[in-house]
């Protein structure tokens, strides 16, 4: 079903993993797609031809969301070459693992900025757009790791705790403007990132995991385009684990 028709959505980090599949079920749901990257050019390119495809726009932006001046650029050329944005995903995160007592500042600072500081930035720039039309979606990537924690990951589990706050405080502000504020909190998913964890580790993942493997990046997508169409629209402020049962 083309719910999505005639809205314009930006996804940050949609080049690759999760962001990417978001992206694809966006177009699927008849949305034009914008989406940022960092990494690799020619990934990007393949993706923005392959949803022009399917018949929507797609435009991609080369940027940091952990930088406030680059994301005011992208939002403001995503309005120029698309229009308002009525969707957002903030999907866009790193890691930067190590155990607490061995953890520099500098690791702690970057994954705060772009996991925790970008949802900031990216979020307070389309909100005025969206509370002019008095609708909007605004979709949070949180992760089972800020639900429980994780050894090695006290930094990540900050920012992915901090996004379930940020998730539920601002539905609560939007909620009668028309916009709904979610969040969708991964288990361990089939991506690049899981895909280095080594074999003995992964393989400890799938036996802590009910449902015994891990995740697709497609089942992340189908929750996040549940939660922006017009069916999730008595939805805010929750937070849709998608874990295997790993976290219950």
């Amino acid at each position: 079903m083309k719910d999505l028709e005639g809205k314009i959505s930006l996804v940050t980090g949609g080049s690759r993993g999760i962001g990417r599949a978001i992206v694809n079920a966006l177009a699927e749901a008849g949305a034009d797609v914008a989406f940022t990257y960092v990494a690799s050019t020619e990934s990007a390119d393949t993706l923005v031809k392959s949803i022009t495809e399917k018949g929507v726009r797609c435009k991609s932006y080369k940027a940091n969301v952990g930088s406030a001046d680059a994301m005011k650029a992208v939002v403001q050329q995503v309005e120029a070459d698309l229009g308002p944005i009525a969707i957002l995903v903030n999907n866009a995160g790193i890691t930067r693992d190590k155990s607490f007592l061995k953890m520099s500042q500098a690791m702690w600072d970057e994954v705060l900025n772009v996991n925790l500081n970008g949802v900031f930035y990216t979020t307070q720039l389309v909100l005025q757009d969206m509370i002019g039309a008095g609708w909007g979606r605004i979709i949070n990537i949180s992760s089972i790791v800020g639900q429980t924690g994780n050894f090695g990951q006290v930094n990540y589990a900050a920012t992915k705790g901090a996004v379930i706050a940020v998730t539920a405080s601002l539905a609560r502000e939007l909620a009668r403007k028309g916009i709904t504020v979610n969040a969708v909190a991964p288990g361990f998913v089939d991506t690049e990132m899981v895909g280095a964890m080594p074999e003995a580790a992964l393989a400890q993942v799938k036996a802590m995991t009910p449902i015994g493997r891990l995740g697709k990046p497609e089942e992340i997508a189908d929750a996040v385009l549940f939660l922006a169409s017009p069916r999730s629209s008595f939805v805010t402020g929750q937070v849709l684990a998608v874990n295997g049962g790993m976290y219950m």
